[in-house]
């Protein structure tokens, strides 16, 4: 959480659990696509799960809720890694055992 959000926490009690329950799964959308796909990717997917969360007509007020805008946003990811694999022509991703990525020359 950064230093602004701390210092300006919702006096509404209900509003708290809705943002944790936001950074929560944010955080953790964020941190799969990042050791799934890199740093790279996963700011795409940042990016694309504030659009469906903006796209929402209501907040969603459970973890289920929550977790369907993941979801929704995660659809696109194979588009996105696809077209990322393609500017690097000739190149595949492939995990290391640190799990992080690194490019493999395809012969």
């Amino acid at each position: 959480m950064n230093q602004i959000a701390i210092n300006r926490q919702p006096k509404n009690q209900d509003c708290a659990d809705l943002m944790s329950l936001a950074e929560r799964e944010l955080s953790a959308f964020f941190a799969a696509v990042t050791e799934l796909y890199g740093s790279q990717l996963a700011e795409f997917a940042a990016k694309e799960w504030l659009r469906e969360l903006e796209a929402t007509d209501d907040l969603p007020a459970s973890t289920r809720e929550w977790r369907w805008v993941t979801v929704k946003a995660s659809a696109r990811l194979p588009l996105a890694a696809a077209a990322s694999t393609t500017t690097h022509r000739g190149m595949l991703p492939s995990k290391t055992t640190e799990g992080k990525r690194e490019q493999n020359h395809v012969k």
